[in-house]
């Protein structure tokens, strides 16, 4: 017993050595050579424009290459992570970061050497561009998947039955690519270990088993099937979603979804565009756990009360936007503290100011496009009652707010989006705007705000959008209200009372990408520091008081201005081609010569009057170089425009609207 004893002993000896030694990074495990190889011959089929796979070099590990996870033990390749992780630019960002961003997704083929991986347990090939792939069959028999994310990547077709032979699936997410189509989810009910299911933008209009054949799933806890073109279709005797949690179905037409009121494990609902009608139903109030809720965008009866919500006192996210609510929802959302997103947008919907007071966990509030009569200042001393450190979102435009912006609004130090826009108010802007050190976008345009813009402004080196136009601002602009505001994108100010002349050799330190000084006073000479912006696509500097030619840099401002306004200035030349995409409006001016001959395809308003356009209409209208295919309004009036008008109207097939008036023509 002794002797067995000590055999023991030394066996366990040399496993505890060799575990120490597997664990000395001298003797780390490397990748099966097979695997690979089968690693390599993926790449090849790959496009990867912007050399995110560089790693994978034949002879080296491939348990070190970007994306590939080995098993520590064994070398097996595990885990491929090839999507794109980053997100995408928000709108406002420059063409050439959407260009690297776009570059960034691998594309091509998707090489059926992955049937090599035998112990591959995860694939993420989501956020790329494989150009209208099928979903190879082939992945539906690596059956040691448990993780599978094609979501976002330009497949299309047939979603491939055999997906259900994955049994050991957990995560399955194929949403958000194109035409996919399916006559049923059966083939779904075997995958008994699924946890998540994505099939977002798939067309299953004709899978009318759909909820039978997702019900029944016993350890489902998300179910996205958002825009499927789903319908009520039969429905089970009783609904057995045990273990869902999150469940979104919106973008379909599901005019009923009272079985969804039996499931008590939800805390996360999304029936925005649905389809729902009639009354909001009263069901959602014994929803107690829910936390995310939006059911925006749906027709609901204007009568449909709120005092459901009142008992949702864990709910964080709440929209009820677009969804034809009228009346006064503040006590519904009195005993909502844990509310952090709220959007109450496009009803008609009123509010009592102090209502807001017990928001405390807020940090975006859209209650725009709303009937909400109060003075503005109540709105901002409610919320900075207990929201001061959190709220990072408001926008109350485009209501009936009235009075003064109080200096309250100077202690919102989380605030990066603020929407005043459209409303009544009146009075100076304070000084304590410039306080706001975490803001991005301001637009406080459509008011009646008065007195001059302050300098302090200036100060907000995080402001990328600004917009106080359509007020009855006054006086002098200097190079100091933009001296911090380097990240500046865009800047409207139009109809206001204000002068802006800086020093001729002044750099502003912004890069704009759309600027409106309409009725500004801008001096006599085209403003020089335009030629240090970058990108542009809009532009308005009308009634501006400039004169003179329009120098030859300013068209290199824009491959393609998407919107141009040099209207009612004093500027004279003549120029052959306009690079404008949209609406252009060079009217009241003194420009003389022809009229342009190189016209973008993609224009579609065209103001020219009250020139000196001189000339025949023939090379305008009918010259093969000019492609007016979309163009809409065309105004050359009060030109000397001369000879017939030519028949070539066929060039024009979307023209509504046409001002030839006052010149020296004549009907052909």
């Amino acid at each position: 017993m002794k002797a067995v004893t000590i055999s023991l002993f030394g066996f366990l000896l040399v496993i505890a050595a060799a575990i120490i030694s597997f664990c000395d990074g001298n003797s780390k495990v490397l990748c099966i050579g097979s695997e690979g190889q089968a690693l390599l011959t993926f790449k090849q089929d790959l496009i990867d424009r912007s050399n995110r796979l560089s790693s994978w070099v034949e002879g080296e590990d491939c348990c070190e290459w970007h994306g590939v996870f080995c098993n520590s033990l064994t070398g097996h390749v595990k885990e491929l992570h090839l999507g794109l992780l980053s997100t995408s630019p928000d709108a406002y960002a420059p063409a050439a970061e959407w260009d690297a961003y776009f570059r960034s997704k691998l594309g091509g083929k998707i090489n059926p050497s992955l049937v090599d991986l035998k112990h591959l347990s995860f694939l993420d090939l989501s956020n790329n561009e494989f150009g209208g792939l099928a979903i190879p069959e082939f992945i539906g028999s690596m059956k040691s998947l448990t993780y599978l994310n094609l979501s976002w990547a330009n497949f299309v077709g047939a979603i491939p039955h055999n997906l259900g032979n994955l049994s050991k699936l957990h995560y399955l997410d194929l949403g958000i690519n194109s035409l996919f189509e399916a006559k049923t989810l059966q083939w779904v009910s075997g995958l008994s270990s699924l946890q998540y299911l994505g099939l977002s933008l798939a067309n299953l209009s004709k899978a009318t088993d759909w909820l039978q054949a997702t019900h029944n799933l016993p350890s489902l806890v998300e179910l996205h099937l958002s825009g499927c073109s789903l319908n009520n279709g039969p429905s089970p005797i009783s609904v057995n979603y045990t273990s869902l949690a999150v469940l979104d179905l919106s973008q379909n037409m599901l005019s009923s979804v009272t079985w969804i009121f039996n499931l008590r494990s939800l805390v996360s609902i999304d029936l925005s565009s649905s389809g729902v009608e009639g009354m909001i139903p009263s069901g959602f109030q014994n929803m107690s756990s829910l936390k995310f809720l939006d059911l925006s965008w749906n027709s609901f009866s204007s009568s449909s009360t709120l005092n459901w919500l009142s008992d949702l006192n864990q709910l964080q996210f709440l929209s009820l936007n677009s969804v034809g609510l009228q009346g006064n929802f503040s006590s519904a959302i009195g005993n909502l503290s844990s509310l952090t997103h709220l959007d109450f947008s496009n009803n008609q919907l009123e509010i009592e100011p102090k209502y807001l007071e017990s928001l405390c966990n807020m940090r975006e509030m859209d209650l725009s496009n709303n009937t909400i009569n109060h003075e503005v200042s109540e709105i901002i001393e409610s919320l900075s009652r207990c929201s001061l450190d959190r709220l990072e979102s408001l926008n109350i435009a485009f209501n009936k707010l009235s009075g003064h912006l109080p200096n309250q609004l100077g202690q919102f130090k989380t605030l990066a989006y603020l929407y005043l826009n459209r409303n009544s108010i009146s009075g100076p802007i304070p000084f304590s705007i410039g306080e706001l050190s975490s803001l991005k976008v301001l637009d406080i345009s459509y008011n009646r705000l008065n007195a001059t813009l302050p300098q302090i402004l200036g100060q907000l080196g995080n402001l990328e959008h600004l917009d106080v136009s359509n007020n009855m601002l006054e006086g002098n602009i200097s190079e100091t209200h933009f001296s911090n505001l380097t990240i500046l994108r865009s800047f409207w100010a139009s109809n206001n009372m204000l002068t802006f002349i800086p020093n001729p050799s002044w750099i502003p330190p912004f890069h704009c990408e759309s600027i409106g000084l309409g009725n500004w006073r801008l001096g006599r000479q085209f403003p020089q520091w335009l030629q240090f912006q970058r990108n542009m696509y809009s532009l308005d500097i009308s009634h501006a008081g400039i004169s003179g030619v329009i120098p030859t840099w300013f068209w290199n401002l824009s491959t393609s201005f998407e919107y141009l306004n040099l209207s009612h200035n004093q500027l004279v030349g003549e120029f052959s081609y306009l690079p404008i995409s949209w609406i252009a409006d060079l009217s009241s001016n003194l420009f003389t010569g022809p009229l342009p001959q190189a016209i973008f395809s993609d224009l579609g308003d065209l103001f020219l009057s009250k020139n000196f356009f001189s000339g025949s209409l023939f090379n305008f209208l009918c010259n093969s170089s000019n492609n007016l295919k979309v163009l809409n309004i065309l105004h050359v009036e009060s030109n000397l425009l001369s000879g017939e008008i030519p028949d070539c109207w066929e060039n024009m097939p979307m023209l509504e609207v046409l001002n030839l008036g006052n010149n020296i023509i004549k009907p052909s």
